[in-house]
């Protein structure tokens, strides 16, 4: 079956899937949305909230309905949210691994056997270990199966950056890579706000400090599970990092922004999918880029490529599944 380009599916009607849900409507990036849940009571009750919210002014008048995985035969992207996330007080989103995969497992069985033409985001956990398991088990197409990966941490980082200069995050040029998780790094040697790199932003914008590089660092990896410890879970910040991406797709943007993939060679590894600054297009990644890294930033590529690998090494190579 033809895609039917702009139709979006959102597997699983929990805290994130119905944040991206709201989300996308509130953005008018979606006219097309099926909702698929295990309970179907829970995937109704959030389609017809939503729906209502299409009423207002400035809403657009999309079609939102709960769905069975045949409605994924023409669907243009799938956004994963189903499985448990992290709890308060556990800060270790691979803890979920071998649960999250046995539950991915059985929604990739059903997303295979409809389409792999769709795009499928991963928002589940660990999602870089998801990227590459199941893009390995079921050999979908590298570059239509991918994480939110470090696009949240990035945008993170970006804001806390940019109150330290007094810009608007928009303004900050940088990127979190690697695992979205305890091995993510800065690449420092590439940031910059309009041009001026970072270690000349304190002079610049006139502060009275230098920018304290490893705080920020380590401020950007614990956000994530201090909202989780205060609200018990995160959903906002994750939302818009995924409608950042399906806009980006239904626009054929072509724009550059760090998501989790199978790595095709760069850096000289093909055994892991970590976060690199990929172009996005109506085809999905249209191209990894293999930004400069300095010394550093490749002995801190190589520390979350080894800890990501020891994952995948933890439950063992996937048995690709016959087509």
């Amino acid at each position: 079956m033809a895609i039917s380009y702009g139709k979006l599916a959102i597997i699983g009607a929990g805290k994130v899937g119905s944040a991206v849900l709201n989300s996308v409507l509130r953005m008018n990036i979606i006219d097309d949305i099926v909702v698929i849940n295990r309970n179907r009571d829970k995937a109704l009750g959030e389609v017809l909230d939503a729906s209502h919210t299409t009423a207002f002014a400035y809403s657009a008048n999309a079609r939102i309905r709960v769905g069975d995985y045949e409605d994924l035969s023409d669907a243009h992207i799938i956004v994963m949210t189903a499985g448990p996330s992290i709890l308060p007080g556990n800060h270790d989103r691979n803890t979920l691994l071998r649960k999250n995969i046995e539950v991915m497992d059985g929604v990739m069985q059903q997303i295979t056997r409809y389409t792999r033409e769709a795009i499928l985001v991963i928002i589940s956990n660990p999602l870089d270990i998801l990227t590459y398991y199941f893009q390995k088990k079921y050999q979908y197409p590298a570059g239509k199966i991918f994480g939110t990966g470090t696009l949240l941490d990035t945008a993170r980082f970006n804001k806390m950056l940019g109150d330290e200069c007094g810009v608007d995050a928009k303004n900050v040029v940088g990127f979190v890579l690697g695992e979205h998780g305890s091995t993510s790094f800065i690449p420092w040697n590439t940031v910059n706000i309009v041009g001026v790199p970072f270690d000349q932003l304190a002079e610049k914008f006139g502060l009275d400090h230098p920018i304290d590089r490893e705080a920020l660092l380590q401020e950007t990896k614990k956000i994530g599970p201090q909202i989780v410890d205060l609200k018990g879970y995160t959903s906002s910040g994750v939302a818009l990092a995924a409608c950042r991406i399906i806009g980006a797709i239904v626009r054929n943007e072509h724009c550059v922004v760090p998501v989790s993939t199978v790595m095709q060679g760069q850096y000289g590894y093909r055994d892991v999918a970590m976060s690199l600054p990929c172009v996005l297009s109506k085809e999905g990644i249209s191209q990894i880029v293999e930004v400069p890294l300095d010394e550093e930033g490749l002995r801190d590529l190589k520390i979350s490529h080894d800890h990501l690998r020891g994952l995948i090494d933890s439950v063992g190579e996937p048995e690709p599944v016959q087509r």
